[in-house]
């Protein structure tokens, strides 16, 4: 229903979560080793993605913005709202349209003679500053009240959008194995035509083969073969495991295969001197130009409602009523703890 008073709903969701927060960690230490099976599951459903995105990110910001930063984000976001947030089923990272935004921001700033490369990560600061002042608003102005006016439809639908977005870039990045990268050269062995096509085909086989394993093992369960205990572990424990042996097979090619194939992610350590100098941003922040400062409020609207949606109808989703959860929902808290993050 609609709260008039600035901040009721938030200080109802504090309310409510603070009733039962104490609990939670409780059962979260008593449930023992139980506790690690989907821990490591959650891990990797959120770091795999992320290294992904991170790595689409490093091509299209021409290496401004590498796995470094989404990891370190995802993992300070994460920690954040595990300990402090009000829906904790729900997992905080980088999605696709993310990337894009980034993209087109830093597409923008690469093109302004008073911003260019340089001045980039400034600006976008800048844009994320303007979003996380918006979501705060948000938050005050009880904006979540409107969940009521979204069906589970909707909420589907936008899965199904964020899980297509998955889904193209998955196959455009094995297409693009079979192709030498920008910038390389060509003449290199590793580049030849019988490496590029085996590095294609390698890279279909690893992930389809670990795509396949994944989903297989999630079915250990209900399998006919196996002593019990042991399907129960390939069930919790199938997924992480099959991360790890896909990944040692890509290791376990004959000596023949030149090095380099297949191809591997390559990221600045972090305390290289192109990842430290974007712990130094925020001195660089008055270095924008005033008109950009302003000018970000209009990207920082379009990522701040999509902030908003995404992480609203993926509480909602999470709230659904065949989980059975005993705890209330923390819709505006938990966007009060989102524009901290952001």
């Amino acid at each position: 229903e609609p709260k008039k008073t600035l901040f009721k709903g938030v200080i109802e969701d504090f309310r409510g979560r603070a009733s039962c927060y104490k609990q939670d960690w409780h059962n979260g230490f008593s449930s023992g080793f139980r506790i690690l099976a989907p821990t490591l599951y959650i891990f990797f459903a959120s770091a795999l993605p992320v290294i992904a995105f991170g790595e689409q990110l490093s091509k299209d910001t021409d290496g401004t913005l590498t796995t470094v930063e989404t990891l370190a984000s995802t993992a300070i976001c994460g920690i954040i709202h595990s300990v402090l947030g009000g829906q904790p089923l729900l997992i905080v990272g980088v999605a696709e349209p993310t990337i894009i935004m980034y993209t087109y921001l830093y597409n923008f700033a690469k093109n302004q003679p008073n911003l260019g490369e340089r001045l980039f990560l400034a600006w976008a600061g800048w844009v994320c500053i303007w979003t996380a002042v918006m979501l705060f608003l948000m938050a005050m102005f009880n904006a979540a009240a409107a969940l009521n006016r979204f069906t589970r439809f909707a909420g589907e639908l936008f899965g199904m959008l964020i899980t297509i977005l998955f889904m193209q870039e998955a196959i455009k990045g094995m297409l693009s194995e079979f192709s030498v990268p920008e910038g390389k050269d060509q003449s290199l062995p590793i580049y030849q035509f019988q490496w590029v096509y085996i590095n294609g085909l390698l890279g279909i086989i690893f992930s389809m083969g670990l795509l396949y394993t994944a989903l297989k093992s999630r079915s250990a369960r209900s399998s006919l073969y196996g002593a019990g205990w042991l399907r129960n572990v390939i069930a919790d424990y199938g997924v992480p495991l099959m991360v790890i042996l896909w990944t040692a097979l890509s290791y376990s090619l004959p000596t023949k295969i030149p090095s380099g194939v297949p191809r591997r992610l390559f990221t600045p350590l972090p305390w290289e001197p192109k990842s430290l100098q974007h712990w130094t941003v925020a001195k660089e922040l008055f270095s924008v130009p005033l008109a950009y400062i302003l000018l970000a409020i209009v990207p920082a609207m379009m990522v701040a409602g999509l902030y908003f949606f995404d992480h609203s109808v993926a509480s909602q989703m999470a709230q659904q009523k065949e989980f059975n959860l005993k705890n209330p929902s923390a819709y505006h808290y938990d966007i009060l703890v989102l524009s901290f993050s952001v």
